[in-house]
């Protein structure tokens, strides 16, 4: 016997959302915060580029380490619960990371601080699959995104304006403190959502999860997917939370200030990107059922642009050429497509931890060019290439394995989104 699903509306609505979206706009500060810190650390603990890159990085490697479990908690536990423990990590990680002296202890710092914020944004997506209406998922991934870019937003020009006063201890003080509200504010201003609409929480025993876990690994469809999500967004995500600052203080000759500014508007420019896919996506790509643009090839031509903008980026350095970055952040958001894919492709009893497997790829890769990047430019730089070179040289070596990624994206021969795949 059918029912109607029961999806939440009015205040109730708009206050799980921002619960979450303020969850995930913390998670992305502390995601993005070290490009623009990453002067004052370099010289006041003496780090070198490739020490920079393992620190940045350790904050995605706890991350990606942490999702498939976390996706098992998703479905057995819920949203509410998985977000508001883990977040108790981060907070404790941001406070490790300010009293901090040594490598050892920031890299403990930032990696508790990954593992804490590691459900922001797959708890957020699980619990809108069964509390959002499926014609509302890509819109609502979309704003979590802008919420998200938002907290990148706010580690660029408001950090460096505060960095003179409190210091880079300081700052991460103070984000401690906000991630402890937030772990507050999302276990106990959920409650009455669960109670109107429980989630599907079921008892998960280790073989079905494992059992899962092959259900998803194994789906072609999803194998599609995490190809282009993977490459593209990891290699995105390390370039946006960490080496956008150095190249353009490196390659292009900015001064720190000028370079949090064009960090700031190349996040206002992403942005813009998210709030266009939140209103474009619902009424022209086919999702959920819906007709429309095909998802694959809106990815495609989507790629296929950022690959055209990083490609601009090497071969330019003229004093305009930072207007690339900005070309990269408009044509970025449309990967956001691939993510709400997933959550829609599996039920319900499976879609924490299928999210979960895709943002476990995503970051593998964050975490891979991350840290490779800086040994690559190391190793260059004891090659004789000068600083600025060594760096061009190693974000090419990333663009090719993108054109091979979107290539084998396009070619790849599995068939549209199965409507449901049962565990």
């Amino acid at each position: 016997m059918s029912t109607t699903p029961r999806y939440l509306t009015g205040a109730l609505a708009i206050r799980v959302f921002l619960c979450f979206a303020s969850g995930y706009l913390l998670s992305y500060a502390f995601r993005s915060i070290n490009a623009v810190i990453a002067p004052v650390l370099l010289t006041d603990m003496n780090l070198s580029n490739a020490d920079l890159g393992l620190l940045s990085s350790a904050y995605f490697v706890t991350f990606a380490a942490l999702q498939l479990p976390m996706g098992i908690w998703l479905d057995k536990y819920g949203s509410r619960r998985t977000e508001a423990a883990l977040l108790l990590f981060a907070a404790a990680g941001a406070a490790i990371f300010a009293a901090s002296t040594s490598l050892t202890g920031l890299w403990i710092g930032r990696s508790l601080i990954g593992i804490g914020v590691s459900a922001c944004l797959m708890a957020a997506l699980t619990a809108f699959r069964q509390w959002y209406a499926p014609e509302r998922q890509s819109q609502l991934a979309s704003w979590m995104l802008f919420s998200g870019t938002a907290g990148a937003l706010s580690a660029t020009v408001p950090v460096s304006l505060a960095l003179p006063l409190l210091g880079w201890r300081g700052i991460f003080w103070i984000m401690s403190g906000l991630i402890l509200l937030v772990a507050l504010a999302v276990f106990f201003l959920l409650r009455p959502a669960e109670r109107q609409i429980p989630l599907v929480a079921r008892v998960v025993e280790p073989g079905v999860a494992t059992q899962g876990y092959r259900t998803i690994f194994t789906n072609g469809y999803f194998q599609r997917l995490a190809l282009i999500g993977s490459v593209c967004q990891g290699t995105f995500l390390a370039l946006q939370t960490l080496w956008i600052g150095p190249w353009l203080v490196t390659v292009l000759g900015l001064d720190p200030g000028t370079s949090s500014e064009v960090v700031f508007a190349f996040n206002l420019a992403l942005m813009a990107g998210y709030l266009a896919l939140a209103w474009w996506a619902p009424r022209m790509v086919a999702q959920g059922g819906r007709p429309g643009w095909p998802v694959t090839t809106v990815l495609t031509v989507g790629m296929s642009g950022t690959l055209v903008a990083q490609a601009g980026i090497l071969m330019m350095d003229g004093s305009y050429s930072w207007l690339l970055w900005i070309l990269l952040a408009i044509f970025t958001p449309v990967i956001t497509l691939a993510q709400t894919q997933i959550s829609l492709t599996f039920p319900g009893n499976l879609v924490g931890r299928a999210n979960s497997a895709y943002n476990m790829t995503v970051f593998v890769m964050a975490f891979a060019v991350q840290w490779s990047m800086g040994m690559v430019i190391d190793r260059f730089k004891l090659m004789g290439l000068v600083p600025a070179d060594a760096m061009k040289a190693a974000l090419g070596i990333f663009l090719v394995l993108q054109v091979a990624a979107v290539i084998g994206f396009a070619m790849h021969r599995s068939r549209g989104q199965p409507a449901a795949v049962s565990s």
